[in-house]
Order: structure tokens, then C-alpha cells, then sequence
């Protein structure tokens, strides 16, 4: 079984399993080590906190971007939200592995392999339909923390197969200065996200109008947070 496939029971592991606690402790240091560093400041400025499943979408300029996020989260919340992310990356050694299953519980996509047989949205609809949350990073890779890259279709077809769920913009400040491309070590930056209010797929909308109004969305959270020194 996959770590994607064991989303809802990481690993087939029992509760008291010694990985599964060392991970949880695992966790919290990396929260409270995200906390310590930058300081983050969460602004729920168009929603709050929710126990209902969501998509929680952001701009991705740094590795930290989904520590800082999860982060901010309540903790009943953290246990119940997951990233997603590149099933080639993070199965490639011991350390990424554990890291993957046992701290982060991240719903694992292999992108490179799309057939009749494997439908790569799977894993996270099943997330969602277990009462799970997501981190999603639409761009698909780091940029440059100014300007948004063309987002993704991964998010389009979520909103479309699971239309009740809701997405989340969020705009993460300034972590592309903590922690740029190369570094090793971050820097003891503030940093701040901004939570939007809860977007969806309109009739009828088409996928580019669709993904062209969410990256519009996320980018219009910070040019406020710009605007407002959030």
C-alpha cells in the first residue's frame, strides 16, 4: 500500500506504533520552530477556522510554505489537513519517506503517471471524502514571490468532482525572503498568511477562466497584505 493509499491510516501503523508518536513530536517541533523563526501572523480576513473539509490553496515561493500554513492552523485542525505533493520527490529516500507518512501525513500524487488505470486525483478525493482538509500549491512549483505563476488544472478538477467542498485562497508573505532558493538555514524574518474567503467553480465556468479567476484571487490577497503591511 502506498502512503497515499494509506492516507486515512498512515502506513497501516497501530496508534501507539513508536514512528507514529515520534512523528507527531516530530511535528510539533517543526511548528513550534516555524513559530520561533518568523513569527507568523495569521489573517482570517474572509473566513474562519473550520472543521469541514476544505482545499486550502496559496502562491509557493519556498520549501517552508506548507509548514508555515499548517502551521497557522488550529491544532484540531492540523490533524485533519494534509499537503499534497510530488509522489517522486518525497518517496525517494528513508528520510523523505518518514517525513511524508509519519509527520506530515501528505497525500502523495504521481504526476508522471496518468493512464486509464490511474487516475492521479484519486488519493486526494478520497482525502476529501473522509472529512480531510488539503494544502494545495497550484503554481506546481517555486517562484519568485512577486508575481503568480499559471496555476495548475489539479485544482479545477477537484472543484469540479467535489463542488460542496471549499477552497480557501491564502496568501503566504514573505517566506520567499526566510527561506529563498539554495538556502539550508532560515532567516529570522516575519512572515504573515492571508486566509480569503471561500471561492468555488461557477456554472458553466470554463477551466482557464476558472484558474485564471483563482490566481487572480490569491494575487489580489497580496496586493492587500502589500496595501496593509499585514
Amino acid at each position: 500500500m502506498t502512503p497515499a493509499r494509506a492516507l486515512l491510516h498512515p502506513h497501516a501503523l497501530p496508534v501507539e506504533s513508536p514512528a507514529r508518536t515520534f512523528g507527531h513530536i516530530v511535528a510539533k517541533t517543526m511548528v513550534l520552530a516555524a513559530r520561533a523563526v518568523t513569527c507568523p501572523q495569521a489573517n482570517w480576513i474572509g473566513c474562519a477556522p473550520s472543521e469541514r473539509p476544505r482545499v486550502y490553496f496559496a502562491n509557493h515561493t519556498s520549501h517552508a510554505d506548507f509548514v508555515h500554513l499548517w502551521a497557522a492552523l488550529p491544532p484540531h485542525l492540523r490533524a485533519r489537513t494534509f499537503p499534497v505533493a510530488a509522489a517522486e520527490y518525497w518517496r525517494s529516500g528513508a528520510v523523505r519517506r518518514y517525513i511524508a507518512g509519519q509527520v506530515f501525513h501528505a497525500v502523495l500524487v504521481e504526476r508522471d503517471r496518468v493512464d486509464r488505470t490511474h487516475n492521479p486525483m484519486a488519493p486526494m478525493l478520497r482525502a476529501l471524502d473522509g472529512g480531510n482538509s488539503l494544502i494545495l500549491f497550484p503554481e506546481g512549483t517555486r517562484g519568485n514571490g512577486i508575481e503568480l505563476l499559471p496555476f495548475k488544472c489539479g485544482i479545477y478538477h477537484l472543484a469540479h468532482e467535489r463542488p460542496e467542498v471549499e477552497l480557501i485562497p491564502v496568501w503566504i508573505d514573505n517566506l520567499y525572503r526566510v527561506l529563498p532558493r539554495g538556502a539550508i538555514l532560515p532567516a529570522p524574518l516575519l512572515s504573515s498568511l492571508t486566509f480569503g474567503a471561500p471561492v468555488g467553480l461557477l456554472p458553466g465556468e470554463e477551466k482557464k477562466m476558472f484558474l485564471g479567476r483563482l490566481r487572480e484571487v490569491v494575487a489580489s490577497l497580496g496586493e492587500s497584505c502589500t496595501t496593509n503591511r499585514c
